[in-house]
């Protein structure tokens, strides 16, 4: 399910940099959460009712659902000028910066080796970036920015988790993107023909069936398991960028890739690995 989540996913980034061609980038992200919350409607509301309106610590979900909509606001923008494969590499440090943010607002522990991993990882984002040099776009910068507001929309998951039902919490976060998307929608509106009403669809249903496969794998398998194959998500993304664009990735940003990729993954494991052994083994109390 995780493999197929992240298999579609990409092609919701590709649906959107093609609409972008004639789409100012908010009018797009108008799109994915507005259909995103209908898609999601006549699954959530008769199960919850009105209740899916009203969810625990009303103003932090409020917060969190705006800031996956500015991550997504600053990633549709930055696709516009960059490669699918940049952009989501870039994007793709927030588990690095989470895990030099976590302790200051979670009061997770901090090892050296994760700090020092992380600091690595974020080198690799300099690669891809390299400011100063002659290939170097603004854009970049919006891509990796994108990793720090989705760094703090994971905190408040974190922050926020138990809370609520995984469903309710999915679509209120959709309805926070829509209710705020649509006053700003029309200053930016372009006439739409039915293709471009399908496109929108399709990004919206994709973004709600991808995300509720990730739910369902998180529900049955643990994080530290799953985590690390979370990176395929940009093997999907480099195959479909050849494909719709004929991007490929140069030598420096696929080092760039590697090295974000191969810091994330030790930090999970690292973190998996510490947990294992901090963890009680079974039948004896916490503490003993």
């Amino acid at each position: 399910m995780l493999l197929l989540a992240f298999t579609i996913l990409p092609v919701l980034d590709g649906i959107a940099k093609l609409m972008g061609e004639r789409f100012h980038p908010l009018h797009i992200t108008w799109g994915r959460y507005a259909f995103n919350m209908l898609v999601l409607m006549p699954i959530v509301l008769p199960r919850f009712g009105w209740r899916v309106l009203t969810p625990p610590r009303f103003w932090l979900q409020v917060v969190r659902g705006a800031c996956l909509l500015g991550a997504t606001l600053l990633f549709f923008t930055a696709l516009m000028h960059l490669t699918m494969a940049e952009t989501l590499a870039l994007a793709f440090v927030y588990p690095l910066i989470v895990t030099l943010i976590a302790p200051a607002l979670l009061g997770e522990r901090l090892s050296g080796a994760k700090i020092l991993a992380a600091l690595i990882g974020l080198s690799g984002a300099l690669l891809i970036i390299r400011p100063g040099a002659a290939v170097f776009q603004p854009a970049s910068l919006l891509a990796f920015s994108t990793a720090f507001v989705f760094s703090v929309y994971i905190i408040l998951t974190r922050k926020l988790a138990g809370l609520a039902p995984h469903l309710q919490s999915l679509f209120f976060t959709a309805l926070v993107g829509a209710v705020l998307m649509t006053p700003i929608a029309p200053f930016v509106w372009q006439p739409l023909g039915w293709l471009d009403w399908l496109g929108f669809a399709a990004i919206g249903t994709i973004a709600a069936v991808g995300h509720l496969l990730l739910l369902r794998a998180y529900e049955q398998a643990p994080a530290s398991v799953l985590a690390p194959l979370g990176y395929f998500e940009i093997v999907s993304t480099v195959a479909l960028g050849w494909l719709l664009f004929g991007d490929l990735p140069d030598v420096w940003t696929w080092t760039g890739i590697l090295v974000i990729v191969a810091s994330g993954v030790f930090v999970t494991l690292w973190t998996s690995e510490r947990a294992s052994r901090l963890a009680p083994r079974a039948g004896q109390p916490a503490g003993g």
